[in-house]
């Protein structure tokens, strides 16, 4: 029997890796992204990837996606919502409109996905939705306070979420990945420690997703433990710390 899965964020960076990785592994993908072109692309070297074209941040245009992929499917199993855009020489200059940009994308446009398959789920009772989240999300990190603050806004999304569906029988985790090399850590000027490809995402994505339950899949785990640390250190030593480390590398 066929599996189903819709990734949004799949032309590009983590998502378009776990979108060839799951069609590789005998999964049916719905993928979706702004760019059809590069959904086209995807679709032509893989017959397991179908392409659905969407801006998340509409919402209207969200549902019809998703009841375009119930048509062409029957079924989804599982959802994995990853779409975002981070701009750090930008979010130095602490523009609103940047910030809202970021939050629209980011946030909202994940909460359209999440309503977009709201009933689906709820009334099937099965099933299984994945936010990507980021390491981003355990605290403010410089030059980053609307990528952050996005992050955060999703991780707690998802743990109010992982109540409101269990009774539903549906499951939901959150994805919190360190630096993975996709454009949008391109445009850091910086060196980021245990970068690691988006292969290495997808597979540890696909793994948490099929064959383990925990709530939250985050990776790399030696750099996703330390900045765990930094969550309960207090907050005058994160800030002299982080502060340090900024002010060395310019940000």
């Amino acid at each position: 029997m066929n599996k189903n899965i819709w990734i949004t964020g799949a032309s590009s960076g983590i998502g378009k890796a776990l979108a060839i990785k799951f069609a590789n592994e005998g999964w049916q993908v719905a993928a979706s992204a702004r760019r059809e072109n590069l959904l086209q692309d995807l679709n032509n070297n893989n017959s397991n990837i179908h392409s659905f074209p969407l801006d998340v941040k509409d919402e209207s245009r969200a549902k019809k996606v998703f009841q375009d992929i119930l048509v062409k499917f029957q079924t989804v199993d599982v959802c994995v919502f990853c779409a975002g855009i981070h701009d750090p020489e930008s979010e130095k200059k602490l523009s609103t409109e940047k910030i809202r940009e970021i939050m629209e994308t980011n946030f909202f446009g994940t909460l359209n996905c999440i309503m977009a398959v709201n009933v689906y789920f709820r009334e099937r009772k099965n099933g299984h939705i994945s936010i990507v989240s980021s390491v981003a999300a355990y605290r403010g990190f410089p030059a980053a306070s609307g990528y952050c603050a996005s992050k955060a806004a999703l991780t707690s999304l998802a743990e109010s979420l992982y109540f409101d569906f269990k009774r539903y029988n549906v499951r939901v985790s959150v994805v919190s990945p360190g630096f993975i090399k996709t454009p949008l850590t391109d445009k850091n000027k910086f060196s980021m420690p245990m970068i690691k490809s988006p292969e290495y995402a997808a597979e540890k994505i696909f793994i948490g997703l099929t064959k383990k339950n925990a709530f939250e899949i985050h990776f790399p785990k030696t750099f996703t433990i330390i900045v765990k640390l930094l969550k309960i250190m207090p907050n005058w030593l994160y800030f002299f710390i982080v502060g340090r480390g900024a002010k060395r590398i310019n940000l």
